[in-house]
């Protein structure tokens, strides 16, 4: 990864935030929240005195840590909460569910809208605000907004019927009495949209006026009014400083920021999914001096939108590129349904954007020689394989894998990368259905038909499409996916990895030729890794199958052979293949066999010597 951990430790800023660390497969193992991240990861990695058990185990695995910048130790564990739901790290405790948390509602469906504490989001047409973790504030906000807009928070049904009594509320100047009909309806409806504006974000006004009337107190020595009014603006910007990383709505949506210094040039990106910030990825680009911002961030969209997987409603941008509205159109075309660019003035959305751009100038300024050889090693050495194979544009790669024990039971493994890294969400399973016995060939055969037809069909997880395909393998197995390919209608260039002798890498086999590669490229080192990932991807889920009992002997299969004797023979002869080599004499002799049982072993394998046996061990 050329992660220098404690030369990473020195740039730390002393700032809150969230970090994640990275194992040894650049998963990530742990999310913690920080007031200063300086100090707190630091810690890690200093004396293990005095550390639980669980960081004394989890600190040997790290292999690289990364950081997200907020305002304030309470954004920072709100977008902790939402990190670890979202990739549910090993060494995290796992966290209560959102409804354990307090929302804010506005039952705009009523004719009479109300304000209120809730603990659960319902699609009732109201407008919900959070979730927070504070709800002693969100209660003296709701206080607030029932006295600075005159919202009821009452559960009466309106219009009442019959004659109704106004409560004391209504008595001491803080509810307008809608169940009265004492104030009518379009002035009421006037008092919750603004309310709604201020509970969106739009605080200020609010603020000055409260600020306004605390010095007037203060100089009239009013001092416990002056006392409330504080009180009440610190409610404000509590809720305030909280709202920006998780919304008031369910919106899926990124946020881009473009950070430069010459020539060198970082966006960060934002992912919002469900209304939370969940995650972030940042991206170094390489841009003249001479080419403005915009046209920047404009290259930066549709090169990184082109090819990606998904595409949310709403891109927001710290500045335009430009061209806004003609990427807005290219973007909702790609989409099938309209997507919109926005750059965000005030309210919660600019202070997203703020934070985004915050994080990408701190990421530039810090870690810049490190983002150019990630860069390398990443986009760079895809670029190579662009170059060396004649395959334009390669964005997402997938490749696969065989693995068995003994023969049988074979499971198969898709693994995908995109711009040079692993995105294992991605990833995927499968265990053969069709297959028996040990046919790496028509194993491949039946994972890439399940595989591709699930992607006609428009199967979700499978819909996506790979720009390039790679098979552990040469000839042969280009031509199973080749076959595949056509038979369910599909073009996609496909490559071989090609191992010498010693099963390293060698290089690609492409268009009936072998592409060879410098050993010492982005490219080739990035071929090993991929290859690397598909066989541990295949044998992890192998491992976790027999782990539970649930993978065969290829001997279970040879009728009159149970378990007695199938151990007896593996005793005798070190494993299936030592079996299969066996004479029919050499069989009979083991104990617990007969010849006519050996008989039937013999008659088994002779019937079956097309393929070579394939253990966990070859993969």
């Amino acid at each position: 990864m050329n992660f220098d951990i404690h030369e990473e430790l020195k740039k730390l800023p002393a700032s809150p935030g969230v970090y994640l660390m990275h194992g040894e497969n650049d998963e990530i193992i742990y999310v913690g929240k920080a007031v200063s991240l300086r100090n707190r990861v630091r810690q890690y990695f200093q004396s293990s005195r005095g550390k639980s058990v669980k960081i004394a185990q989890m600190v040997p695995q790290i292999r690289r840590f990364e950081y997200i910048v907020t305002d304030s130790e309470l954004e920072a564990l709100v977008l902790e909460n939402n990190l670890i739901k979202e990739h549910r790290p090993k060494y995290n405790s796992m966290l209560k569910d959102d409804k354990t948390y307090p929302y804010i509602c506005v039952t705009l469906g009523e004719m009479y809208p109300r304000v209120l504490v809730v603990r659960r989001v319902r699609k009732d047409g109201g407008r919900y605000f959070g979730p927070y973790t504070n709800a002693g504030a969100v209660r003296e906000v709701i206080e607030l907004v029932r006295k600075l807009f005159g919202l009821r928070t009452c559960a009466m049904r309106l219009p009442a019927m019959g004659e109704v009594r106004p409560c004391l509320y209504h008595h001491i100047g803080e509810c307008p009495a809608p169940c009265t009909g004492e104030i009518p309806k379009e002035v009421y409806a006037e008092q919750v949209q603004a309310a709604v504006r201020f509970l969106s974000g739009d605080h200020d006004a609010e603020i000055r006026d409260l600020t306004e009337k605390m010095q007037a107190a203060s100089e009239a020595m009013e001092y416990e009014k002056a006392m409330e009014y504080r009180d009440k603006i610190a409610a404000i910007r509590e809720i305030a400083e909280k709202q920006k990383i998780t919304g008031q709505n369910e919106d899926d949506r990124d946020v881009l920021a473009l950070a430069r210094d010459r020539e060198d040039a970082v966006v960060q990106v934002f992912f919002v999914r469900g209304g939370k910030l969940i995650g972030r990825e940042h991206f170094y680009l390489h841009a003249p001096e001479e080419e403005a911002d915009g046209a920047v961030l404009e290259s930066f969209i549709t090169q990184y939108y082109s090819g990606a997987a998904f595409l949310p409603k709403e891109l927001m941008l710290d500045r335009s590129t430009g061209e806004d509205a003609l990427l807005a159109e290219w973007m909702s075309k790609r989409k099938g349904q309209k997507v919109r660019i926005l750059i965000p003035q005030r309210g919660l959305k600019e202070k997203l954007v703020e934070m985004a751009a915050e994080n990408a100038a701190m990421v530039l300024s810090r870690d810049r020689e490190r983002l150019k050889r990630e860069e390398g090693r990443t986009i760079g050495a895809v670029r190579e394989i662009g170059e060396v194979t004649g395959v334009s544009k390669i964005r997402r790669m997938e490749a696969y894998d065989i693995s068995n024990i003994s023969g049988t039971d074979s499971v198969g493994s898709m693994v995908v990368f995109e711009n040079g890294r692993p995105k294992r969400n991605d990833y995927r399973k499968f265990r053969l259905r069709t297959v028996s016995g040990p046919d790496d060939y028509a194993s491949m055969r039946e994972v890439l038909l399940r595989r591709f037809q699930r992607a006609v069909e428009g199967s979700a997880g499978f819909d996506v499409l790979p720009d390039l395909l790679l098979m552990d393998g040469g000839k042969g197995q280009v031509g199973i996916a080749e076959e595949v390919l056509e038979e369910t209608g599909l073009s996609i260039p496909v490559c071989g990895m090609v191992k010498d002798d010693t099963h390293s890498t060698r290089g690609l086999y492409y268009k009936g030729r072998e592409v060879p590669l410098e050993k010492d490229s982005e490219g080739f080192k990035l071929i090993t890794r991929i290859q690397d990932e598909a066989h541990r991807f295949a044998i992890e889920y192998h491992r976790s199958l027999r782990s539970r009992g649930q993978v065969r002997s290829i001997l279970d299969e040879i009728e009159g052979i149970g378990p007695a004797r199938r151990k007896a023979l593996l005793r005798a002869f070190g494993s299936a293949e030592g079996v299969r080599k066996a004479t029919l004499e050499a069989l009979a002799a083991v104990p617990s066999m007969n010849r006519a049982a050996a008989e039937k072993v013999r008659a088994y394998f002779d019937e079956d010597r097309k393929t070579p046996l394939v253990t966990d061990e070859d993969v």
